[in-house]
């Protein structure tokens, strides 16, 4: 599987982790906000709305790149709501 890169540098090669994180520190900042906000934060949404519209654990690591479950589950954060819509969906007794 080759993996396309949609965001690029100046000079046409990958932007690094601390690049986009420089970019999005400017950009909060000229937002007049104060959060506390990273490119990883990006990654905890992205597998936590992924798993609450019904994704499977399994498509989530492919997407994010891991070789291991066990990491992709440190990044996802399965919320309350979506606990409870599989405790009905699964539980004979719900």
């Amino acid at each position: 599987m080759t993996i396309k890169r949609f965001f690029l540098n100046r000079r046409g090669g990958r932007l690094t982790e601390r690049s986009v994180a420089r970019m999005l520190e400017k950009y909060v900042k000229m937002a007049g906000m104060s959060l506390n906000i990273s490119p990883h934060t990006f990654r905890h949404s992205f597998a936590t709305h992924l798993l609450d519209s019904g994704a499977d654990l399994r498509s989530v690591q492919e997407l994010l790149g891991h070789a291991n479950l066990s990491s992709t589950q440190i990044y996802t954060h399965i919320t309350t709501e979506r606990l409870k819509q599989v405790y009905d969906k699964a539980h004979p007794r719900a």
